[in-house]
């Protein structure tokens, strides 16, 4: 498993720059998840001390161990962007005592727990990678006892089990690495019975790896060779040959578009309504033999300079990623950042700073010329 994990990981940091291209996907997919951390119980002295004073005995020593390591298996469906469901296993591991009382009296316990639970995730995303989580759901736990010593009496039985359905709820961040890995950061809160007549809280603070699973590949463009042409019977008559045609000169063909029509505000993420302009120049570009295309960004004059001069070149590079992804060659497409260096308008006004925030995309090829 340990394998497995490195190797997943080192597939996806060689892609964890990628800008994210497929929202629609990561918002409604499975995932698989596994985390472990550190558990703490609590040890009811109080209640094992009045049992033994009712057997006529006093606690002269009570030490406890109440921390332990859990870990926990789930798998989950994405429902949208900011919800989620979780099936999940889990192991809390286990909590003891060592009790001794007077007349050489010792008691010594044990209480483990594991189970099974049922969550709804909330997701509130605080940046393009960062989210904040928030999760209620039901556990199903068996708690499994086991006591040992010549004070027996102050339990009920030496070994005993319980199952037990009660709530679960828990906070934490989630870091996406890629579109399809994630790490989690999160404390819970589960809700236990001890099964000797105790019911408290185990807590759980972990750190996990979520997968998203199905990530659809890049289209690559397809050849399609040309059909061949049968050669002409010789005429009768040779006639002079026409000129040769004039070869068609290349040309540049430019498109610009408004960041409000391609993103959504400060975010680098191609949405609907963005790419359902880009396949509109796509197709106004079919019959061209394109040979270079260049994205460029720009942005207002509204932040830093440096913060600008990277935000433009993600976008342009998120403009790429689609074209690319549309079947166009990736050699062919180069992408700059000009931030806000290149501005049309003028800055210190709505309707200028409007125009500055922009991705134009410039293609230079040739078309074939019929008469």
């Amino acid at each position: 498993m340990s394998a497995l994990v490195c190797a997943m990981l080192a597939v996806e940091f060689a892609h964890a720059e990628e800008t994210f291209i497929n929202p629609e996907w990561a918002n409604s997919a499975w995932y698989l998840g596994a985390g472990v951390g550190r558990s703490r119980g609590t040890i009811d002295r109080q209640r094992l001390t009045d049992s033994f004073t009712a057997n006529g005995a006093s606690v002269t020593g009570f030490n406890t161990d109440e921390r332990d390591t859990g870990y926990k298996l789930f798998v989950g469906k994405q429902l949208n962007r900011y919800l989620a469901l979780e099936l999940g296993y889990f192991d809390l591991g286990k909590f003891g005592f060592n009790a001794t009382t007077s007349g050489n009296g010792v008691l010594n316990g044990e209480a483990g727990f594991r189970g099974a639970n049922l969550d709804l995730l909330g997701q509130l995303p605080i940046t393009e990678r960062l989210s904040l989580l928030g999760r209620v759901g039901m556990n199903y736990a068996k708690t499994s006892t086991h006591f040992s010593g010549n004070r027996l009496a102050a339990v009920t039985a030496p070994d005993h089990s319980e199952r037990k359905l009660n709530a679960k709820a828990g906070l934490g961040l989630e870091y996406k690495l890629s579109e399809a890995l994630a790490l989690r950061g999160e404390m819970e809160r589960y809700r236990v019975n001890d099964a000797v007549g105790n019911r408290g809280d185990v807590d759980l603070l972990s750190v996990s790896l979520v997968y998203k699973l199905g990530r659809p590949a890049h289209s690559a463009p397809v050849y399609v060779p040309p059909a061949a042409v049968e050669a002409a019977p010789p005429a009768a008559v040779v006639a002079p040959l026409p000129p040769p045609a004039k070869a068609p000169e290349p040309t540049s063909e430019k498109a610009s578009f408004s960041s409000e029509a391609l993103f959504d505000f400060d975010k680098s993420t191609v949405k609907p309504d963005g790419r359902a302009a880009l396949d509109d120049l796509l197709v106004k570009l079919q019959g061209m033999n394109t040979e270079v295309m260049v994205t460029v960004g720009h942005t207002d004059s509204v932040g830093s300079n440096d913060y600008n001069q990277k935000l433009s070149l993600r976008r342009a590079e998120a403009v790429k990623a689609y074209l690319v992804s549309k079947g166009v060659e990736a050699s062919r497409v180069y992408t700059e950042g000009k931030g806000e260096t290149q501005p049309m308008a003028d800055n210190a006004k709505a309707e200028g700073r409007a125009k500055n925030r922009r991705v134009t995309v410039e293609v230079v090829g040739t078309r074939s010329t019929t008469k």
